[in-house]
């Protein structure tokens, strides 16, 4: 009897044990995937990359569906990834507006402190671009025109804490130039614009100005980065061309609405380091300039402490009211 009971606590004991293994997430609709940006901009390109990319390789066992969740510079998406609070089956794609806009927006009724960690997939540079047949050869020649002809000259970009008019504040601040802001709601509009003559240049991302700059059809003035990227190794960074303004940085990645499971949780995370390990992810960096900045969620958590109070610094040095 003695030995009966014990098999039986033993068998009982295992149970216990596989029951979380049992219970693990799957998804088993399609995962929501929301962005903040209009069809062409950074964020819907990368959303659809990935679901591609995820699709093509088979991590998951469902598709993955964007969802763009336009407004308020971000503000918009992340109120809409809150109001999904415990859903399993969505995640949303955040940049760095999703840390900046509630540092001076006193509206906002969410932060990214809100949301579940996920992964940071990507840090990424920017260029200075105009037109191929604009008069301007280089940045100083675009600097030199608005001194002149001060708030004449029109810059197309996203919303106030995005990274293109923060770099415009910090130029204008540091050479005493002006030149006016004209936001739109995506990437493709705001190309448009400039292709189209009704603004003069644009601070973008390479990932999204590829195709126009490989065609011909814009400029690239300076990068906004560190280094010379490939590709461009005769265009000058901001530095190098003479302007003393700090490296705005850019970044890209995931999180989820508060309150999901941690199972769920640990299936996203695990989801994106395996599509990170991926040639096609690789190959999809290279291509457009990306520069590999993985971290899982908890990481991810300390880092938004870090690049919230990096922002608040630059924000103040270029000049924008700061209320968080």
């Amino acid at each position: 009897m003695l030995k009966n009971a014990t098999v039986m606590a033993v068998a009982a004991a295992a149970a216990l044990l596989s029951g979380p293994a049992a219970a693990e997430f799957k998804p088993t609709k399609p995962i929501e995937v929301i962005v903040h940006t209009g069809p062409g901009g950074g964020a819907d390109v990368l959303g659809r990359e990935i679901a591609t990319l995820i699709d093509k390789e088979k991590l998951a066992p469902v598709r993955l569906q964007i969802v763009n969740k336009t407004g308020g510079g971000g503000l918009t998406a992340m109120a809409y990834v809150v109001e999904k609070k415990g859903d399993d089956h969505t995640i949303a794609l955040f940049t760095g507006n999703w840390l900046t806009n509630p540092l001076i927006r006193k509206e906002a009724k969410v932060t990214i402190k809100d949301m579940t960690p996920i992964a940071r997939l990507v840090l990424e540079p920017a260029v200075v671009a105009v037109k191929a047949d604009a008069p301007f050869k280089t940045l100083k020649d675009f600097i030199e025109a608005a001194k002149k002809e001060p708030g004449k000259l029109k810059q197309s970009g996203g919303s106030l804490t995005s990274r293109d008019n923060v770099v415009r504040q910090l130029l204008m601040k540091d050479t005493g130039a002006n030149w006016a802001f004209i936001s739109f709601p995506g990437g493709g509009e705001r190309i448009a614009a400039l292709l189209g003559g009704h603004v003069n240049m644009m601070i973008i991302e390479p990932q999204e100005a590829g195709e126009h700059i490989r065609a011909g059809n814009l400029r690239v003035l300076a990068q906004v980065s560190d280094h010379r990227l490939p590709g461009f190794e005769n265009v000058p960074t901001l530095k190098e061309a003479g302007y003393d303004v700090p490296n705005v940085p850019q970044v890209r990645g995931v999180v989820a609405p508060p309150g999901i499971s941690k199972d769920a949780q640990a299936y996203y995370e695990n989801l994106f380091a395996r599509m990170v390990q991926t040639a096609g992810w690789k190959k999809y960096l290279k291509d457009n300039q990306f520069q590999d900045g993985f971290q899982k969620s908890g990481e991810l958590a300390k880092f938004f402490d870090e690049y919230s109070e990096r922002m608040r610094g630059i924000l103040k040095e270029a000049g924008v009211q700061v209320v968080r």
